[in-house]
């Protein structure tokens, strides 16, 4: 069997939602992690004309400035304008609430920050929870 040794940040969180997308996000994000979650994020709006999103950040640990600004995450970033009812972060570094409460009022997607030990909220807010 083989293992992988560079297994991915972003993984997906199965919700009880068709609607209802997230992602768990640990460690040092690369291109190709931010890749694989807009692709999915690609898919979800394919099927959906509007999605929840609620993403859980842990262990953070940075991630590639150069990965922030390639032609391929700028496009993602742009659909997911378009497609996002509502935001939701649970953690992440200390820059991360008053970053969404900065660029908050600048969207029409509803964005809200939580703190890691306010995750059953977090989902509450977003109308979904996890699977299973």
């Amino acid at each position: 069997m083989l293992v992988n040794e560079n297994p991915p940040n972003i993984k997906r969180i199965e919700t009880d939602r068709p609607d209802a997308y997230a992602f768990e996000i640990t460690g040092h994000i690369t291109a190709p992690d931010i890749e694989n979650m807009y692709g999915l994020l690609e898919g979800a709006y394919a099927v959906h004309d509007k999605i929840d999103l609620l993403v859980v950040i842990h262990d953070y640990e940075g991630f590639d400035w150069s990965a922030a600004f390639k032609e391929s995450t700028m496009v993602g970033k742009t659909h997911a304008l378009k497609h996002i009812r509502k935001y939701a972060v649970i953690g992440g570094p200390g820059w991360m609430r008053p970053v969404i409460g900065f660029f908050k009022p600048f969207f029409s997607l509803e964005m809200k920050h939580f703190e890691a030990d306010e995750e059953e909220a977090a989902w509450k807010w977003l109308g979904a929870s996890r699977a299973g």
